[in-house]
C-alpha cells in the first residue's frame, strides 16, 4: 500500500505503472492531476478515492485496474482516452458535473459495469466510451449533444433515454 504525502499536488505519467501487488493508495487533497498510465495494471487495486481538487486524469490512468467503482468528482474537467480501460471488477461510475466530453474509450471493456452516472454537463460522449460494458440502462442527460461511434457498443440495454439536444450519433 502507498500514501501519498499532503505535498504532492501531481502524480506523473508511469508512477505507479505496473505495480501489480498494490492494493491501495491515499490520494491526498493536495493532488490535481493525476498523469497518462499512474496506476496502469496495477491488477489488485480495488479501490481508489479522487479527491476533490483533481481536475485532470490521463489517459491509462487506471487501466486495467482492480479498481470496483469509481466517483469522477465535479472539479474534474478533463479524463483522457482510455483512463478506465478494461477495468474489469468495475461495477459503478458516477461522473460529476465538471466534466463536459467523456473522451474516446474512457470506461471501454470495463464488462461488468452496470451502473452509470451521468453528471449534468456533459456534452460530448465519445468513440467507444462506454464499448463492451454491461449497462442496462441509462438516462443521458439534456446537456449531451454528440455520442460518438460505437459509444455503448456491446452493452445490454433494457432503457436507454436519448434527449432531444442530441444531433449526432455516431
Amino acid at each position: 500500500s502507498v500514501v501519498i504525502p499532503d505535498s504532492v499536488t501531481s502524480i506523473g505519467d508511469y508512477a505507479f505503472y505496473n505495480c501489480r501487488d498494490l492494493t491501495s493508495i491515499v490520494i491526498p487533497d493536495s493532488v490535481i492531476t493525476i498523469g497518462s498510465h499512474a496506476f496502469y495494471s496495477c491488477n489488485y487495486l480495488t479501490g481508489v478515492v479522487i479527491p476533490d481538487r483533481v481536475t485532470t486524469i490521463g489517459s491509462y490512468a487506471f487501466a486495467m485496474t482492480g479498481i470496483t467503482s469509481v466517483i469522477i468528482p465535479d472539479s474534474v474537467t478533463f479524463i483522457n482516452n482510455y483512463a478506465f480501460y478494461g477495468c474489469d471488477n468495475l461495477t459503478d461510475v458516477t461522473i460529476g458535473n465538471g466534466l463536459t466530453t467523456i473522451n474516446d474509450g474512457a470506461f471501454y471493456s470495463c464488462k461488468k459495469l452496470a451502473n452509470l452516472t451521468l453528471g449534468n454537463s456533459v456534452t460530448t460522449i465519445g468513440k467507444s466510451a462506454f464499448n463492451s460494458c454491461s449497462i442496462k440502462s441509462i438516462s443521458i442527460p439534456e446537456s449531451v449533444t454528440s455520442i460518438g461511434d460505437t459509444a455503448f457498443c456491446g452493452c445490454d440495454f433494457k432503457n436507454i433515454s436519448i434527449p432531444d439536444n442530441v444531433t449526432s450519433i455516431g
